[in-house]
């Protein structure tokens, strides 16, 4: 059961909080609490302008994979997201969906720890991460479009 007790007149917000501090207090590291919180908040200042350059700057393969596929697609996407301390490349918030593209650096060890430390984050949130090859985007477009599409439709009624 849940390890606090709803009480209707108490409101939505003080529930809310109190799921928020039970996940902090159950799964407590020294960082938790500042992570849980971060996730919770709508932007990181931090790293706003950051995310915005790289929408100014998108890679050939996101430019491809935006504007032929998922600016049009039913449920919306979103470029260069901020969720919590990481900007993710495509975010759906209607599927709890991240997209990220990877490069030849995410092969090199940093960068699979990097990307396994990032996607254990995110998917502690419920968010779905698809890693597609920048290699995939070039060689296997509409394969890659029906395997976004096939992932949406599996977390989402459009």
């Amino acid at each position: 059961g849940e390890p606090f007790v709803w009480r209707e007149n108490e409101g939505f917000l003080l529930y809310s909080l109190a799921k928020v501090i039970h996940k902090c207090y159950t799964n407590f590291n020294e960082n938790s609490i500042v992570e849980r919180i971060t996730m919770d908040r709508k932007h990181n200042k931090a790293i706003v302008s950051f995310a915005k350059d790289l929408r100014k700057n998108m890679t050939k393969e996101e430019n491809h994979l935006w504007y032929d596929f998922l600016k049009t697609h039913p449920a919306r996407f979103l470029r260069q997201k901020v969720l919590g301390k990481y900007i993710a490349d495509f975010y759906c918030a209607q599927a709890k969906l991240v997209i990220e593209l990877d490069g030849s650096q995410h092969y090199k060890e940093e960068g699979r720890e990097y990307d396994s430390k990032r996607t254990s984050y995110l998917e502690g949130y419920d968010i779905m991460v698809l890693r597609i090859s920048n290699h995939d985007i070039n060689t296997n477009f509409s394969g890659v479009c029906t395997y976004i599409d096939s992932a949406v439709k599996s977390r989402i009624t459009i």
